[in-house]
Formats: C-alpha cells, structure tokens, sequence
C-alpha cells in the first residue's frame, strides 16, 4: 500500500527539463527525504530535515529550489536579474559538490538558471567578476558569503528569496556562529529557508530559532547506516600495533579488499606515515590533506571518483575534532596545525562507488564512525566497514555498537574471520618497511607534496585550463620516496602466500631485466644471420650449412 502511495518525480509537478536531468542522472524515483521534503518545499514551507548521510539531501533542496526559480521566471512578472537561492555549506569541497549538483539539475535550463561558487578564497576577483553578473544561485561557506556582503560584491536584503543551509549540525562547530549572526543581518525578513543536517543536536535548534519560521519537521524513521544486506560492518582486534600494518599490507596486497576503498586515520601525520609505508611495498595511494590547495583535493576527489586511484587516505580529525563553541576556527589536533579549516572529508563529500571503509584508526565519536561508514554502500550499491580495534579500544568500540544498535541489541560490528598466523611470514618486510619511515622521512614528504601541488594548483592553472586532457594525466599518487625504499619489498614470492590464498589472490609478479649478454643471445637466437659490431669492425655470420 505505501509502494502504490509513493510519490515519483513524475508526480511533484515539476518543470520538463528538471525531469529530463533526473532522467539522465539514472534516478528511477525519489529517496525518502527528496519524497517528503519536495512537495511541502514546493508549497513554500520553511523545512528542517533530518536525513542520513548518503540519503539524497542535496537533491531534496535543489530540485525545489530550481522548481520555484523556473516557475517565478515562466510565470511572474518581468523583474530585475539578481541573486535568489543561496545554499550555505560548512567547507570548500561541500560547495563544488553542491554547485555541481544544482548544475547536472539545471542541465536542460542552463540559460534560465545560473550557479555561482564563492567558496575559494584566492578566487576573490573572480568572484567578484561573476557576482556582478547576479547569477540566480549563490553557493560558499558563511565567512566567504559575509565577505562579499560586506564589501557590496552580493546584495541579497531585496532580493533572496530561498535560503539552504546544508550539514547545519557543523556549521557552528567549525566557528561559524559569528558570522551566520552577522551575515542574517544583511538577509530581507522574509524569505523561504531550508535546514539539512544528518543529526539534530544543540547546534541544529540554535540555527533553527536565528534561521526558520514555522517550520515543518522531518525527522524520519530510517537507520543511521543501511542494513546488513547492503552495508556489512566487521571488526578486527589487532594485539599490537605492528599488527594493523601487517594486516592492512596483507589485505592491499594480496588483493583480498577489492575495489575502490577509503583508509581512515585519525591524524595527518598519520596518513604521510601509512602512505609512506604502502609506498614501500609498490602500493600507490592518495593523501587527503587540508594542506594542500583546494583545487588539488577536489581534484584528487575527481580522479578517485573517475577510477585514476583505488585507494585515498583520509583524516577527519578537521571535522569531527572536538568543537570549542564560540571559538574562532584554527588549530586542529596534533599534527594538523596548517590544515585548511574549511576543508574536510568524513562528512558529506561524495565518494563515488567506494567498497570498502577501512577504518585504520578507530574513529573519535561514535558520530564519527557513522560519517565515515556513509561513505560506503550509497546509493543503493554494496559495501563494506572494516574497524581495526586495539585491545585497549575495546570499551570505545562498545560505545560505537550501542549508537548503531539503539533498540536492537544484536551485534552489528561481526567479527572479522582473519587468521594472522597465515600472514605471519609477511611481518619481517612489514618491520623493515616501518623502520624506514621515521619521523624525517614524514616531515620531508608533507613539505614536497605541498610544494608539488601549489606548483601544480598555482603556476600551472591557466595551462591547465587551456588543456584539459594535460589534468586527466597529473597523478596525486606517484611516490613521494623520501624514506629508502627497497625494491624486493614490492615483490610478494609464492612461497610466502597462505596456502589457503595461493588459489584466490594473484599477487602481481615483477619482470625481470635481461643482462646485456642474455639480450645479446636472445637477438642472436632469434635472427642467426643478423649482423653486428665487435670492436669497432661489422661482421656477418654465414649461414650454417643444410
């Protein structure tokens, strides 16, 4: 009977073209919350949605938004051009994907409704340059959009009409609260506005007093994570930690996690340490790192969603760290000092066809975990969480299972059935791999990657634009090598695979190099009659007789 209910697209009365998109973007019918929110959103009623990550939220505000910009273009009175729809994002990289959604929406009317992301701060003159053309949709995080206001680059008291304020449960835990204040006083009085967050906390109903006017509620009843039979969760205890690297190098290896997967560590130094060490052993990987310019996170974002990479390590300490209300945004956690505040990853960045969440580090926050675990087995496709837990982490790992179980006491996180004993032949490499990343070695790789990808972001932006084909081929996960690497630790000998795998993985076998002598053999084998050069003299063999 609910099935028979269900609102498809097709039914919200929506315009022909924003049709057309859905239909080229391969969605059949509506998620739950884009089922809910767009027809109340269409009806002009202010929204505070709750929805889990990986649910379709940035869908369920777009499609109305561009819905009521069309319907007031088609059939209200002939107006001014200006800015109408501003969607408020807590980082830099939740702006690009956000602008490039309401883009693949507004495919079909591209003239009729244009997006502006304002998020980048190096941008500013260009941003300035497409502000005075007022396109329809503004995009960016509170302090760039307050910026704009306050130098009278962007007006919006006579002119917004919508408001979204996406992932609002972080806005005031990156230090935002000043600005959105500041930014509500440059806004007309009334306007229509939306609230998604994946969680309503104290934050959320703040936002919503400052933000909303008679809002309707959606709160609605679905798991945090998918079930078990899209989403399986596992857990490994590792004894020690040398034992985490020796199974993370088993699994990458020996090709026992396939597909693309995401690694989770809890500090940056921690990504360089473990990029540093899969280096050693010819498993290339990506760093995520709110160091780097924003043009080379988002690019590495679009290369691993393309399929360049299989494999990024990512932190979200940036994120989810622990939020000093009513501080200004700074300094994250030890070793992150220089990262970007506006940047992260666990939360709402769109990882395309991600199979597996390795959970390196166990996560902070059992909020954490869930943001994490949602980047996997979206959209109605597989996945898999794999956690690797200390003996010590135990009591943590129990706080984790009891958010996740809530009225369901059974366990969600399934043992993983590993047995370390079979790979112990690998820990010799795994300790000379570790022994070579020191301290040093991390320092010199964050400082050379950082100076490759501002060469990269900066000097070779204009190049970049006027050949497009020139990007595809720059790789983020070519070795760094500041460590000695050892190339017999790339090889992966028979003998040394469990016999129980031999029959399963294929490890990848390096071709040998011909010596001088044997590739003169080969060539002489091959054509008998070929001449050649000895000591300065050409010589020609006779053929031999029949």
């Amino acid at each position: 009977m609910e099935d028979s209910e269900a609102l498809g697209f097709e039914h919200m009365g929506l315009d022909p073209r924003l049709l057309q998109a859905v239909t080229d973007m391969g969605w059949s019918r509506p998620t739950l919350i884009q089922e809910k929110a767009i027809p109340l959103a269409l009806e002009g009623k202010d929204l505070l949605a709750r929805a889990r990550t990986g649910s379709g939220k940035t869908a369920a505000y777009a499609i109305p938004m561009l819905q009521l910009l069309l319907h007031r273009k088609a059939t209200g009175p002939v107006v001014e051009q200006a800015v109408r729809g501003l969607v408020l994002v807590p980082t830099k990289e939740l702006a690009r994907q956000a602008q490039s959604m309401i883009q693949q929406l507004a495919t079909y009317c591209a003239r009729d409704v244009r997006v502006a992301n304002v998020s980048a701060a190096e941008d500013s003159a260009s941003q300035r340059a497409m502000l005075m053309e007022k396109p329809d949709v503004v995009v960016g995080t509170p302090s760039r959009i307050l910026s704009h206001l306050q130098q009278d680059s962007l007006k919006l008291r006579d002119s917004l009409e919508l408001l979204v304020v996406d992932e609002a449960d972080l806005l005031f835990s990156f230090g935002f609260e000043e600005e959105l204040k500041s930014l509500l006083c440059h806004l007309p009085r009334i306007y229509q506005a939306f609230l998604m967050s994946a969680t309503f906390n104290e934050d959320v109903q703040a936002l919503k007093e400052l933000v909303l006017h008679n809002p309707v509620t959606l709160k609605l009843q679905e798991s945090q994570l998918p079930g078990p039979d899209q989403l399986q969760q596992f857990q490994v205890v590792c004894e020690t930690e040398e034992d985490k690297f020796l199974l993370l190098y088993a699994l990458l290896k020996l090709s026992l996690i396939r597909g693309k997967s995401l690694l989770f560590v809890n500090t940056l130094e921690r990504s360089y340490r473990l990029r540093l060490f899969l280096e050693q052993f010819s498993i290339p990987t990506c760093v995520l790192n709110g160091e780097l310019p924003l043009r080379s996170r988002c690019h590495i974002i679009s290369q691993f969603n393309q399929g360049f990479y299989d494999c990024v390590i990512a932190t979200d300490a940036e994120v989810l760290g622990a939020p000093v209300k009513g501080k200004r945004r700074g300094r994250g956690p030890k070793g992150d000092k220089a990262s970007d505040p506006e940047a992260g990853v666990a939360r709402g960045i769109d990882f395309h066809h991600v199979s597996a969440v390795l959970n390196f580090d166990l996560p902070p926050t059992p909020e954490a975990y869930i943001h994490r675990a949602g980047r996997t087995a979206r959209a109605n496709n597989p996945g898999i969480v794999l956690t690797f837990v200390l003996p010590t982490e135990q009591s943590h790992l129990g706080k984790i299972e009891e958010l996740l179980s809530g009225e369901n006491r059974g366990p969600i996180l399934l043992p993983y059935q590993f047995r370390m004993e079979e790979i112990e032949g690998f820990r010799y490499r795994c300790r000379d791999a570790m022994r070579s990343v020191t301290k040093q070695a991390i320092r010199e790789a964050r400082l050379k990657e950082i100076k490759e990808e501002l060469l990269h972001s900066e000097k070779l932006k204009t190049y970049f634009e006027d050949n497009p084909r020139d990007l595809q081929l720059l790789r983020h996960d070519l070795p760094l090598h500041p460590a000695v690497v050892k190339p017999h630790l790339g090889h992966v000998p028979d003998y040394l695979v469990p016999p129980a795998l031999r029959g399963l993985v294929h490890p990848h076998k390096k071709r040998k190099k011909l010596s001088s002598c044997r590739k003169a053999r080969r060539v002489k084998s091959q054509n008998p009659l070929r001449s050649f050069k000895h000591k300065g003299k050409k010589f020609r063999p006779t053929a031999k007789p029949s």
